[in-house]
């Protein structure tokens, strides 16, 4: 005949309590993989943006309509989702023209945030993401470590550091690493 072990009141007590704590800090981590999924898409849509951008100029030249408030947040509401399609933006002129107006609005924020922290290296990030991104003629990453006289490992530094920046511009609040 087999005897039933009973738990005392204090070890049901502790097992509960082990429980518990195994339960929160499972909810931690799924929270936190949550954020972390939450932040690369915002990094990865900054990233597209930059990549785009002159194809995004290109296909909005020739808009001479005013964009109206209205038009300019149905625009910049695209990038607010999981998967950026650039399809879809590509789709309308007048939104593309808006998406257009506001990155550049953003990056002459993050300019002036770079010129005036007084770090050459926040100015040079700058430069780095105008010229690979921004400007007519693109440059390579060689050409333009050479122009700054940096490795080009210092140059691929830069432009994740620059795309943190601007993502925080671009996605406000939801662009800053939770930590």
């Amino acid at each position: 005949m087999t005897q039933k072990q009973v738990l005392s009141p204090k070890q049901i007590e502790e097992v509960t309590r082990i429980a518990i704590q195994a339960a929160m800090d499972f909810q931690e981590k799924e929270k936190q993989k949550q954020q972390k999924a939450k932040r690369d898409w915002r990094l990865r849509n900054t990233k597209l943006l930059l990549k785009h951008y002159r194809s995004f100029v290109k296909h909005s030249e020739g808009v001479k309509e005013k964009l109206t408030a209205m038009d300019n947040a149905v625009a910049i509401g695209e990038i607010y989702t999981d998967e950026l399609a650039i399809e879809t933006i590509k789709r309308s002129k007048q939104r593309t023209l808006a998406m257009v107006q506001f990155i550049q609005r953003m990056l002459g924020v993050y300019k002036a945030m770079c010129e005036s922290s007084g770090q050459p290296e926040d100015f040079r990030r700058y430069q780095i993401i105008n010229d690979l991104y921004i400007t007519e003629e693109k440059l390579t990453i060689k050409q333009i470590a050479e122009c700054h006289n940096i490795e080009p490992r210092t140059v691929y530094r830069d432009i994740n550091e620059a795309v943190e920046a601007l993502s925080v511009l671009v996605f406000g609040v939801d662009g800053v690493q939770m930590a």
